[in-house]
Order: structure tokens, then sequence, then C-alpha cells
């Protein structure tokens, strides 16, 4: 007999605002702690130096964070000049001090080169995967793993500031960008080396910035409840987002009553008007309930790929 998962059935999405100096998977047990969820995820760590936007998945909408993973993302950076580390973040150790001699023009023009489709080799302080281990396990053990090149999409970058030793960017980036390598290698072209001291996450797909909420805040709204007595749903809940915002930007397919009892066991049903390959979203009757994420097949039908178990 399977073992009852402890917590509540909660499904959606919170948009934490990430302090700094914690690890992404730290503030995803303490959310969950807070919505004694069943089930949480999060959609793309972010470094113990970096703050901002990360959207928390509990219970269903765990189904639909790869969606978030492959996102573009918006980020506000402040790199000191003159320095170069061995994680390129202040959290490294300082490698090589050179002076800064460059011109603004010579500034403007190397931040150019970085502005549409490049090709950025990731850094060994990234979490992706080598025999099954992040970069950074073999990065702490001073072992250096050959690394693919792979294609970025800079959609823009904007140039905030440059006061002494402080450069300041924004940028808009797609899926697998890491800023540390564009601040690295930035530093690299302009000869004096340079590493993060401030990166912020402003945005992950279409989640607006006003909607972000922090752990001190979920927790002032937690102790409330026990202090009125009333359960702690009552002020949590409200703030979750619903669990297909992670794939809103993806097509409706319309599924009448009767075949959605069809697609939720998995079965390919008729819809209208898609190409073959294309992702959708699956939603029923009038009330256009959301029950997955399907994937158009040489037919024209929807074949479920992530489906929604609902709570009975």
């Amino acid at each position: 007999m399977a073992r009852k998962r402890k917590g509540r059935a909660i499904d959606g999405v919170v948009l934490l605002d990430k302090p700094t100096g914690h690890s992404s998977n730290d503030i995803l047990q303490k959310v969950k702690r807070i919505y004694f969820a069943q089930k949480a995820g999060h959609t793309g760590a972010l470094d113990p130096l970096a703050t901002g936007m990360l959207p928390i998945c509990l219970g269903e909408a765990t189904k639909f964070s790869q969606y978030l993973l492959d996102s573009d993302k918006r980020y506000r950076v402040i790199a000191k000049l003159g320095e170069r580390t061995d994680t390129s973040d202040s959290d490294g150790e300082v490698v090589q001090t050179r002076p800064i001699e460059f011109s603004e023009e010579t500034l403007m023009a190397k931040l150019d080169s970085f502005r549409g489709k490049t090709m950025q080799v990731p850094s060994m302080f990234s979490a992706l995967k080598h025999q099954g281990k992040p970069l950074y396990h073999y990065a702490r053990q001073g072992i250096e793993i050959e690394r693919e090149a792979r294609e970025i999409n800079v959609f823009e970058l904007l140039f905030i500031r440059h006061e002494g030793d402080e450069l300041e960017l924004e940028l808009h980036v797609s899926k697998g960008t890491y800023i540390r390598t564009i601040i690295d290698d930035l530093g690299e072209m302009l000869g004096c080396g340079a590493h993060i001291t401030m990166l912020r996450r402003l945005e992950v797909a279409h989640y607006p910035q006003d909607k972000m909420v922090t752990l001190e805040q979920l927790q002032a709204l937690l102790d409330q409840a026990t202090e009125e007595e009333v359960a702690p749903s009552t002020y949590l809940d409200p703030l979750l987002l619903p669990m297909d915002t992670a794939v809103i930007d993806f097509p409706q397919a319309h599924i009448s009553d009767e075949l959605s009892v069809k697609a939720l066991h998995g079965n390919a049903v008729a819809v209208d008007g898609f190409s073959e390959g294309e992702l959708v979203r699956m939603v029923v009757g009038d009330e256009q309930r959301f029950i997955g994420v399907g994937v158009i097949d040489n037919q024209g039908r929807v074949q479920p790929k992530r489906l929604v178990v609902e709570n009975s």
C-alpha cells in the first residue's frame, strides 16, 4: 500500500523574491514548509549570491516547471572591474588584479558584441550535469571538465552606469545563458578582468515583478493565521498563481467534456487548428478548466504529455 504523502495537496505557483546568501533549494524547502505542501519544486536555481524572482511550483504545478526553465529571463547585474575571481563572482577567490585602462568607446563596442546570438562556454561553477553531477561539484575539487559552447541569445543589453571600478547592466536573455560568464568574458575583452558583485533576477517568462513575495512576508502571514487561530491557507493561498501560468504562452486547445475523459487517461483526442509538433495548453468546457499540456501528432490530434491529477 502506497504511503500517504505528508502535507497539503495544494497546487499553484509562488513568485518568491529570493534573498542573498541562501541556496535555491534552501528557499524551496522553507516555502514548502510554510505552505505545508506535499510537493514543491523551483524553476531554475539562482546562485546563493543572487536575489530576485524564483518561481516555486507547488503540487501539480511541479509538472510544468520545466517550461519555465526553458523561458527567457531578465537580470540586473553589478560587476567589479579590475579583479578576476575563480568563480566569476565575489564568493570566489581573486586570481588576478589588473588596471582599468579602457575607454568608454571600447566598453560600448565590447558590450555590443554580446548582443544577439552568440556562442557561450558554460562556467565550471554552473549546475550543468556531467556524469550525473553538477559542474560546480568538480570545480570545487579543482577538476576542469571540457564543455561545449552553446548558442545563447541576448535579446537586450542595457548599459546602466560605469563609475570607477563598477559597471551596472540589465540583460534580457534566453534560457541557459550564464551572466557570470558574460561578465568574465567582458572583463577579459577589456583587459582588466571582472566579476559579479550583485545579481538580481527581475523577470522569468511573463511573470510580473509586483507579484513577488519575500520569505518574511510568507512567515508573517503564517504567524498571523496562527495568532488568529485560522487556517494558514486563509492568508497564504491567495498569493498563489494558477498552475497553468507556467504555460500561459502556449496556444489553447479546447476539449469537450466528453473527450476530456479520454484525454485524462492519456489518449490522443481530436482538436482543430494546430500544426504537428506544436505544444498546447489543454482546457475543458466553458469554464476552460486546465487539464495539462499536450503535443499535436501527425493526425492533428493532441497527445497528452503532462496531465493534472485533480484532488478529490
